[in-house]
């Protein structure tokens, strides 16, 4: 299987903040910005948006003087002990945080040995997830997180992939047509959230972004009611924006 697309923004955004997590980590006793972007040769306004994340995240802290630590986070990660489970914290903490955001649960799915996996979700009583009334695995042309697993796949990795499962119509709006659904997949900028309309179930609308790093495929993803797809876009778009800090909760 191969990967379709280059890396998207969350990706290099991601990995501009490893680059300067790198950098404050080599500082003990603290770096100012001007140090960092000359170790890591960001520009100020790219600095500026890195760190203000971190910040916002726990992985940097900011001292007296100005210039900036490791934060409490990283240090929990760091530390030793259940490294997991406080990996699995920290990501769920950031999962919660972009549900409130944007308004709609959320999800980080996986393209893992030829299987559609939900890995990570947040959902609450304002923002109930996609009851799965067909199996997620089984319904990868339909669901706004297939399809955007699906559009990473080169065309071999696809045919691979409904050789086994087939494009049943789940709703008057499901694409079943192979070739209709390839040419949609292919349309698919890497940079504009995939949208399910109705397409696996009747009552909910869908959108995912990819975080792919490396050979791992992967999105995050969020579902709503069809009394709130007026919404839809614009929480597309901030779950597009805040894939990063997700992204790197996965990466450190």
């Amino acid at each position: 299987m191969a990967l379709k697309p280059e890396p998207t923004a969350p990706f290099h955004s991601v990995q501009y903040a490893l680059r300067v997590l790198e950098t404050v980590s080599r500082h003990a006793e603290g770096v100012t910005d001007a140090q960092i972007a000359r170790e890591t040769g960001l520009s100020p306004g790219q600095l500026g948006h890195m760190l203000a994340m971190l910040r916002r995240e726990g992985y940097v802290e900011q001292v007296t003087d100005g210039a900036y630590v490791i934060g409490e986070s990283l240090l929990l990660l760091g530390s030793g002990g259940d490294r997991d489970q406080a990996l699995r914290d920290k990501l769920q903490l950031t999962l919660d945080q972009l549900r409130d955001s944007v308004g709609a649960a959320v999800y980080i799915s996986r393209y893992i040995d030829g299987e559609v996996k939900i890995l990570h979700y947040a959902d609450g009583p304002l923002a109930p997830k996609v009851n799965e009334w067909a199996e997620f695995h089984r319904t990868a042309h339909a669901s706004a997180v297939g399809k955007c697993l699906l559009a990473q796949l080169d065309h071999d990795g696809r045919k691979d992939h409904l050789s086994r499962h087939k494009t049943a119509r789940l709703t008057s709006r499901t694409i079943t047509n192979e070739k209709v659904l390839f040419h949609k997949l292919d349309s698919q900028p890497p940079t504009v959230p995939v949208l399910d309309l109705q397409e696996y179930a009747v009552g909910t609308v869908c959108a995912a972004v990819p975080i792919t790093a490396g050979a791992t495929v992967g999105c995050l993803a969020l579902s709503m009611p069809l009394e709130h797809a007026h919404r839809l876009r614009q929480a597309a778009d901030t779950l597009n924006r805040q894939a990063a800090p997700v992204l790197l909760s996965l990466a450190i």
